[in-house]
């Protein structure tokens, strides 16, 4: 799974990278704990382009009757995306990318808590996602979900998920630009695309987001 992740790239240098255009008050960069329910940058294709844009990370399903209901649904698995009810539509439709420097995963530590590991892309990253525009009492809200498939080899060693990364080359096809094919990109990533290290517990506290959390725990 993905449940913490980082992008410490100015907003300008995201949509450039991503050929989009910046659509609605960007969140705080940069930021080097995204949680759960926080907003998050998407890119998503339109008519007139790709757009860059906010979007609750927390998938909410068509069916919810308000915000929060039902479980979080922060990640979306690759091998039953399609057929999951909460994101089967989605897949075939509204698939958006997720810029992100890295990712954090939990291993079990001998003292019965959890280290966490700095999963750290070279730049920036495209995750796999799939959002949704769900309207209700709160009015419209955006969110999303990243697409997790199983671990790569080095990943492996701390944890047996992770998010879908997809190449520049393969930006289009993800988000339906490209034509059809997009379920073969949701595969693990290149071993060497994300670098390993352990870091301070720190990051387990949603409060904490500042530079030296990505520095190797001592």
């Amino acid at each position: 799974m993905c449940g913490r992740f980082a992008l410490t790239l100015p907003h300008e240098a995201v949509a450039g990278r991503f050929a989009a255009r910046p659509d609605g008050p960007m969140p705080p960069s940069p930021r080097y704990n995204i949680c759960p329910t926080q907003p998050i940058l998407t890119v998503r294709a339109t008519p007139e382009g790709r757009v860059l844009a906010p979007m609750r990370w927390g998938f909410i399903p068509p069916w919810a009757k308000r915000v929060g209901d039902g479980p979080l649904l922060i990640n979306a698995r690759a091998e039953t995306i399609a057929e999951k009810p909460a994101f089967r539509e989605a897949c075939r439709a509204r698939r958006c990318l997720i810029p992100a420097s890295g990712f954090y995963e939990w291993q079990a530590a001998p003292d019965g808590g959890k280290d966490p590991w700095w999963a750290e892309a070279d730049g920036v990253v495209a995750f796999a996602g799939v959002w949704s525009l769900w309207s209700g009492p709160e009015g419209p809200v955006a969110s999303a979900a990243i697409v997790t498939c199983a671990a790569n080899a080095p990943l492996s060693a701390v944890h047996h998920r992770m998010p879908v990364a997809i190449a520049p080359e393969d930006y289009a096809l993800w988000l339906g630009e490209a034509g059809k094919g997009a379920a073969a990109l949701m595969r693990p990533a290149p071993d060497a695309l994300f670098g390993l290290r352990r870091v301070s517990r720190a990051v387990n506290a949603a409060r904490h987001d500042s530079p030296d959390l990505l520095s190797a725990a001592p």
